[in-house]
């Protein structure tokens, strides 16, 4: 049978277009010998080459906008989004991205440059400061990657060190993990490969979330391992349903501790002296639960994260770095 080749792929089986492992060590090497702000203004063109060789980039940001306009409350901004020249926007601000994960995680990211709302902030400080484990469910909208390098280097209002674990699928994220690494060896960061995810996952952050741990996993990308239209929770996303995994959602609700959902956005997509807002929300579901009523929590917990994050997506849709079709049943 011939292989069709506009056949959509999974996320993860798409190219990381960050390149290899020597492409980032030379990113970290700069990183090392020039100022941030040099670092930021070299986001600018790398952002333009990306934008003129990546088709696919070009393509699914246009997608995203188009999809994100009619729903975009400010006028100028749902403007930017249908203009031609809104994907090079929105690949600039993902270039500009990249350097302010590698600034906190070199520990050069100023934490006054940090806005915390007023929102269930005050309530994740006190269980971190108390001891107690948590588990936040990020996104790929904004720059996540702030609170936990800030966590890392113990700059997050909270006391004590507070050792952090992060879900994250190691076939897509090596190099960048590889270098995250380099950059801070002292980190109290551990990774746990989304990939090989099983009963014994559960035990192991169990564990951690008792010690203390702030587990991290990303609530916007399914599994790679997840086949079947009918294993992915379907959720209206921008006006059309799109895949969320079961399983991260699941696994909150197994683990029994306290839910966040969190995002760090930039004021100003294209700033080059970036401030970041820190949304906190805590989830209000009660998982002491039984086994045949922990689906219905999952999905209602799915539901309220995709309605939060279609908000925030709104308010910012350039700082959305999802590169692929994300309503695709494949993806």
């Amino acid at each position: 049978m011939k292989k069709t080749e506009d056949a959509p792929l999974h996320w993860s089986q798409h190219k990381e277009k960050a390149a290899g492992y020597w492409h980032i060590k030379l990113m970290l090497i700069l990183f090392r010998l020039f100022p941030v702000v040099i670092m930021r203004v070299i986001a600018f063109p790398v952002g333009f080459f990306y934008f003129l060789f990546s088709k696919r980039a070009r393509d699914e940001s246009k997608r995203f906008l188009q999809k994100a306009a009619p729903f975009v409350a400010k006028p100028e901004t749902a403007k930017k989004c249908r203009s031609p020249f809104g994907p090079l926007r929105h690949i600039v601000s993902f270039s500009l991205t990249l350097i302010e994960k590698i600034e906190s995680w070199g520990g050069k990211f100023q934490f006054k440059n940090i806005h915390f709302q007023n929102d269930d902030v005050e309530e994740l400080i006190q269980e971190l400061e108390n001891g107690k484990g948590v588990f936040l469910i990020t996104s790929h909208l904004g720059n996540i990657e702030l609170l936990r390098g800030l966590a890392s280097f113990n700059r997050t209002r909270v006391s004590r060190k507070t050792p952090i674990t992060a879900v994250i699928d190691m076939k897509v994220n090596k190099n960048f993990s590889r270098m995250l690494k380099e950059l801070n060896p002292q980190s109290s960061f551990d990774i746990i490969n989304a990939a090989e995810i099983g009963p014994h996952t559960a035990v192991i952050l169990e564990e951690k979330l008792a010690n203390g741990t702030m587990v991290t996993i990303a609530g916007d990308r399914t599994s790679a391992n997840t086949d079947g239209q009918g294993k992915k929770l379907m959720i209206p996303f921008l006006g059309e349903e799109a895949p969320f995994s079961p399983g991260i959602f699941y696994l909150a609700v197994l683990m029994k501790a306290p839910v966040y959902f969190v995002f760090a956005l930039r004021r100003g997509d294209l700033s080059i002296k970036p401030e970041y807002d820190m949304h906190v929300h805590k989830s209000s579901l009660s998982f002491e639960c039984s086994r045949k009523e922990r689906f219905t929590q999952s999905s209602l917990l799915a539901g309220s994260f995709a309605e939060l994050l279609q908000n925030y997506c709104i308010q910012n849709p350039f700082q959305w770095y999802n590169f692929y079709d994300f309503w695709s049943k494949e993806a």
